[in-house]
């Protein structure tokens, strides 16, 4: 059996001008860099972590 892969949805919600680096380039490194983009990444403790990092300025959604 394969099991599938958890994803989740992530979507920035606020800019990252005026805030530290590392979060700006934990952005990046998320594949999110302008307003209402949305990614859907693999759910693993590294995203996790990133996400977690950023989460004021990002809206997170399980999708499966």
């Amino acid at each position: 059996m394969v099991e599938k892969k958890r994803t989740i949805k992530v979507t920035q919600i606020a800019s990252s001008i005026g805030r530290e680096a590392d979060q700006r380039q934990t952005l990046i490194g998320l594949g999110l860099n302008k307003l209402h983009r949305t990614r859907e990444l693999e759910d693993t403790p590294a995203v996790r972590g990133m996400v977690d990092k950023v989460r004021h300025l990002v809206r997170v959604k399980e999708v499966g």
